[in-house]
């Protein structure tokens, strides 16, 4: 069985969304970021830099943390959505997600949808940025169904709720019909539908 520990927050409905996908069993342990429950010295062992999420695959007698590394895991377990023909193309668009696509439009969140008003220089930035961000996917995915390819992927997996914030980002997802088309495609997978609701507080995916 795999524990779940995490925040709401993408980075968390990543590894929820890709356990229904494989319908591993799972529970989930609520972290609570706003009381600093990732700094207790308990999650400390399990998560160096004090981030979540973090699994725990109690048959395996094992934790992971970083959300690209338990996908990455789980993919291999389970022998899906991380097919091994296709592993170089999928860890580039799944690592372009961790060290760009999150980050970035993480700043915006925290500018543009926490901290109004507070810079500016920030809130300009990353908008631009995570504008150029939505602009870079839709012309990817002019090009192929899915980030890397013809299949859906943990790449897709990990970016879908990064982009299902996009209400936040106010730069009109509807402007982008390859970003919309691929968007609309994956918030009709059951899966997603209940991974995306972690707590299962009845959320729902925000429509294009």
């Amino acid at each position: 069985m795999i524990e779940l520990l995490t925040a709401d927050t993408p980075n968390g409905k990543k590894i929820s969304i890709m356990l229904e996908e494989i319908e591993f069993e799972y529970k989930v342990t609520k972290i609570n970021i706003l009381k600093d429950e990732q700094f207790k010295p308990e999650f400390k062992k399990l998560s160096p830099f004090s981030k979540i999420p973090v699994i725990i695959d109690h048959n395996e007698k094992l934790s992971l943390f970083e959300s690209g590394a338990i996908l990455i895991y789980l993919g291999e377990k389970s022998g899906k959505f991380y097919n091994v023909n296709q592993r170089t193309i999928i860890n580039q668009w799944l690592m372009g997600q961790m060290a760009y696509v999150g980050p970035m439009l993480g700043q915006h969140h925290q500018f543009h949808h926490y901290n109004p008003g507070k810079s500016e220089f920030g809130e300009n930035r990353y908008f631009k940025i995570s504008k150029r961000i939505y602009m870079e996917l839709d012309e990817r995915l002019s090009q192929s169904k899915f980030l890397a390819g013809e299949h859906y992927t943990i790449a897709d997996i990990a970016t879908f709720p990064w982009i299902a914030r996009h209400e936040w980002h106010d730069i009109g997802l509807k402007s982008f019909k390859n970003l919309s088309r691929w968007y609309e495609e994956i918030s009709k997978r059951k899966a997603v539908q209940k991974g995306y609701d972690l707590f299962n507080k009845g959320e729902q995916i925000p429509k294009v």
